[in-house]
């Protein structure tokens, strides 16, 4: 087993909004976790890119990555506890070690498998072998791709993305990803590039699907708009450029009571690449474990206990705005 974390929880300050709990208990709802669905495992926090977004701090200079020993009692949970979607993330996994052999053995243990990418990553002449193992494993590729704009791209991403980024998109689109018929699914995921919401997802589904096509012949499979989560780098950015409070505004105010149901945090449990279990990956990114306590996941007979509380902060309200993240 590897060695716990030194992963401390942080308290954020909520300057001019509700705390999250008194938002949830003036609607006459709490947050406690439902029957688990998915397991979702971070690979680790090594990426080729520094989003300016990222809510864990990914990076190039990150060391953090999953071991195969961490990976085999991971296999091992899935196969005892049984979920209906696997999501594999990160940082980028496919700079982690072993990962065609971890898809490999987690794809025949849940109807669906995610592997979620940045695109620049996987477009690297040494994520071939990965990729053909996507393709034969049927997984569905969620790709994170903020804008049809290069200016915009890159303000998140860096210089050089938006090209790197349409060329992975055609290279899968040439296997068979995206394109009807074929089983493969390509999924795109949008998050806005600065302190802002994000437009409603039927209508930027509608655009990227004209832009895409027009100007590059790129077809996909869905589409989803989500808020940017204030932590990690995202956080800081907010705070150095002074429109912390001003988002927070923005995401308490859009609160939707009707998001709640459905939170990924509620049925989903998360493992980091050290092995331990939370809620979601926004309570990794702060250290808030499942159940209040550092717990392995080797330790783990099955789907954590329905009905518990799950830990809350400011961060909450950027699922719960508009159509929430679900």
């Amino acid at each position: 087993m590897d060695q716990q974390s030194n992963r401390q929880p942080q308290a954020f300050p909520e300057p001019g909004i509700d705390d999250f709990g008194a938002t949830l208990a003036k609607h006459g709802l709490t947050l406690t976790r439902a029957s688990s669905r998915a397991l979702q495992i971070n690979v680790g926090l090594l990426c080729d890119l520094a989003c300016r977004h990222c809510h864990l701090e990914a990076g190039p200079s990150r060391h953090e990555v999953m071991t195969r020993e961490t990976m085999a009692e991971v296999i091992a949970y899935a196969g005892r506890a049984r979920f209906e979607q696997i999501d594999i993330t990160g940082g980028a996994p496919e700079l982690v070690p072993h990962i065609e052999w971890l898809l490999t053995e987690l794809a025949p243990l849940a109807p669906r498998v995610l592997f979620r990418t940045n695109l620049s990553a996987l477009g690297r002449p040494e994520s071939r072998a990965l990729v053909e193992v996507l393709r034969q494993q049927r997984c569905v590729i969620v790709a994170s791709f903020p804008s049809c704009n290069t200016g915009q791209a890159e303000s998140q991403r860096g210089i050089d993305y938006m090209g790197k980024g349409v060329a992975t998109l055609k290279m899968l689109n040439q296997l068979g990803f995206g394109v009807d018929g074929n089983n493969l699914e390509l999924d795109l995921v949008v998050n806005p590039t600065g302190a802002f919401l994000p437009p409603a997802q039927c209508q930027t589904e509608q655009k990227f699907r004209q832009d895409l096509l027009r100007k590059h012949g790129i077809v996909f499979s869905h589409l989803y708009t989500f808020a940017n989560v204030p932590l990690g780098r995202f956080r800081h950015w907010l705070e150095s450029s002074g429109n912390l409070e001003n988002y927070l505004k923005k995401l308490a105010g859009s609160f939707n009571p009707a998001t709640v149901q459905g939170l990924m945090c509620r049925s989903l449990v998360s493992v980091s690449w050290d092995g331990y279990l939370f809620d979601c990956d926004f309570n990794l990114a702060i250290g808030q474990p499942l159940e209040g306590r550092k717990r392995h996941v080797a330790e783990m007979a099955g789907h954590p206990p329905i009905g518990i509380p799950i830990p809350t902060g400011d961060y909450c309200y950027a699922c719960t705005a508009g159509s929430g993240f679900t």
